[in-house]
């Protein structure tokens, strides 16, 4: 699956992802009154919201991005309906051609392990008939459990060609208080990486390997040790925009050929009609304001790159 998000980002000239991480205050009233009055005040209209969000975003989006990250705990938050749109949301996305990271952050040992791994990138056999449940293309993974926890997940990459982007220096304030810690006198997150650049080696695909790293984008002078740490690792850049993050920060963390980096932004787009600078198109229109934040975003990365070589 590299491979194609690798060929999708040069086909759109866009290294970015769009988050899906819908909150019920990003939506606008009207998508929210339609679906509180078809299904009432209650866990299905609030799911009902959140799809016809998404729909909008996704459709207004989908010919300018090469890749989607629906964050699944905005989904979990509503129960069984917020589930079902998750995976609504996935099989959307993938009909659009779009490449599909799921953000789910597990971290786990053995069987449990190997459990979200078929649940979400692989598939499961019930009586000898295969089922793919959620069916995103990655996944994000923690790897505070080491190599128990991650194994798993490797397994069912290499069978069924998917991905993982594994949390090596996370972009909130406080990843620091553990991450940054010294070990023999290195930081934390810099064993992971190399740790990251090992499990890489075994699931290579063109070019890059289908094991990748999130590094955050408030941090860029940690992301350019590590991209030398794991030169053939994706890196998924969260915290670009509303985070702070700015395309000028961002160049350390791609290669020279422009490639091994993905840049998410999630509100700073999907909730863009909310920011002065999209306020003209109004809540109606919150796709096309959020189309045009795709394109300010990509044109910002873009112009980075271009100016550092």
């Amino acid at each position: 699956m590299i491979n194609k998000l690798v060929e999708k980002i040069r086909k759109t000239k866009a290294p970015i992802v769009v988050g899906l991480d819908p909150m019920l205050n990003y939506i606008p009233d009207h998508i929210q009154e339609a679906a509180f009055s078809e299904f009432g005040e209650t866990l299905e209209g609030a799911a009902e919201a959140v799809w016809q969000f998404n729909k909008e975003i996704i459709d207004k989006t989908y010919d300018l991005i090469p890749a989607v990250k629906p964050q699944i705990a905005m989904y979990e938050q509503f129960g069984i309906p917020g589930l079902e749109v998750f995976k609504r949301t996935v099989d959307y996305c993938k009909a659009k051609d779009l490449v599909v990271i799921g953000d789910i952050k597990r971290g786990d040992i053995g069987s449990t392990s190997m459990a979200y791994a078929r649940g979400h990138i692989g598939k499961v056999s019930i009586r000898g008939k295969e089922y793919t449940p959620f069916g995103e293309d990655f996944v994000t993974v923690n790897p505070y459990l080491g190599s128990d926890g991650i194994s798993p997940f490797i397994d069912v990459c290499k069978e069924e060609r998917r991905g993982l982007f594994i949390l090596v220096k996370t972009s909130n304030p406080s990843s620091g208080e553990f991450q940054d810690r010294l070990i023999d006198g290195r930081p934390l997150y810099e064993l992971v990486g190399e740790k990251v650049a090992e499990w890489g080696e075994e699931c290579m695909g063109e070019e890059y390997s289908y094991i990748g790293a999130v590094v955050g984008a408030t941090y860029p002078e940690m992301g350019k040790v590590l991209r030398k740490i794991m030169p053939k690792s994706y890196i998924l850049v969260p915290g670009y925009g509303a985070q702070g993050g700015q395309g000028k920060d961002l160049v350390h963390f791609f290669n020279e050929d422009g490639l091994g980096a993905i840049v998410n932004s999630s509100r700073g787009i999907i909730a863009a009609y909310k920011q002065e600078a999209y306020a003209k198109y109004g809540a109606k229109n919150f796709g096309d304001a959020s189309r045009a934040a795709v394109e300010a975003m990509v044109s910002d990365i873009n112009g980075a790159l271009e100016a550092a070589k």
